[in-house]
């Protein structure tokens, strides 16, 4: 009785996470996970420790089998109940436990951008921690083990189910993986995870810059001030720009641009010109194009359009 009072989204079990990532990793060793930064792992017996490297911050979850991380001297040993977390730019050593013909071990690796973390922490810091400041009085661990509860285990599923092609991939996804950030910082790792994030930002120029232009996006933004935040001539930041993101500092930041404008049209508070305003688009017909090109459909699948086609005119989508 008290199972049917709990809310749909969380009635999902370990075995419906098993058997979807059972699905998702057909072969063994690394399997594609067909979104950026996700990787799923098969293997049928145990493996000896192996030298590994991230580079950027890692969720790791066990759905069948066990695990040991050696990272900084430190012994980590996870399984289906608990996950890990890795940070940027560290070697570490992972064996596996448990696994067999019969039952494989299986698990998911997700890196995930040190921006979103600081984007969802913003509206969810509390009395735990007010700022970066306060939790960079000690000195945190790089990798860390916590129970994996009900709540991220659903939200997990979710986005998983969610970065298969069309819509789901293009609207849901990034909310359900928004979802996952947000009840990892909410377990008792909050701020080692606060900590991570914020030094990854401090060391690296790039994400400073990907930070700066995420909390003014609805200024002009070329690539020369771009370049001067962090000291670094145009040609030479652009450069590390596209050796870091694989794109120009434009078209990162315009695509920065429309993914806002996705999630304030999902949000519905603003209209389609107000959107185009706030992230920095002048012109709402050259904003609609762009959103299109991006998304395949004009941000009328987002939002009602009726008031924008009576001030402008227009006539697509």
């Amino acid at each position: 009785m008290t199972d049917l009072l709990r809310p749909l989204e969380e009635r999902h079990t370990a075995g419906d996470l098993l058997a979807e990532i059972a699905d998702r990793a057909p072969a063994l060793g690394g399997n594609p996970g067909g979104w950026p930064g996700l990787t799923f792992y098969r293997y049928t017996r145990p493996v000896a420790p192996q030298w590994e490297e991230v580079r950027s911050l890692s969720l790791c979850i066990i759905a069948q089998g066990r695990k040991c991380v050696v990272a900084d001297g430190r012994a980590h040993a996870y399984d289906p109940f608990n996950y890990l977390v890795l940070s940027d730019r560290q070697h570490f050593t992972a064996e596996i436990l448990e696994a067999t013909p019969a039952r494989p071990f299986l698990s998911l690796v997700l890196q995930v951008d040190p921006a979103l973390v600081r984007r969802v922490s913003a509206d969810v810091l509390d009395r735990r921690a007010t700022t970066f400041d306060r939790v960079a009085h000690h000195q945190s661990e790089r990798a860390f083990v916590t129970p994996l509860d009900c709540t991220l285990m659903s939200a997990t599923l979710r986005f998983l189910r969610a970065t298969g092609t069309g819509a789901d991939r293009r609207v849901l996804a990034p909310i359900y993986l928004a979802e996952m950030v947000y009840r990892i910082l909410q377990a008792e790792q909050y701020s080692r995870l606060l900590e991570i994030a914020a030094s990854e930002v401090a060391r690296n120029p790039v994400s400073e810059v990907v930070s700066y232009v995420q909390d003014n996006m609805s200024e002009p933004l070329t690539v020369s001030d771009l370049a001067e935040r962090v000291s670094l001539s145009p040609s030479a930041f652009s450069h590390l720009f596209r050796e870091v993101t694989g794109k120009s500092p434009y078209q990162f930041v315009k695509e920065m641009r429309l993914n806002r404008a996705r999630d304030l049209l999902i949000e519905g508070r603003l209209s389609v010109t107000q959107v185009s305003k706030a992230v920095g688009y002048a012109s709402a017909s050259h904003f609609i194009n762009e959103f299109r090109a991006r998304f395949g459909a004009t941000p009328r699948a987002y939002s009602d359009l009726r008031s924008l086609r009576e001030e402008f005119g227009v006539r697509n989508g």
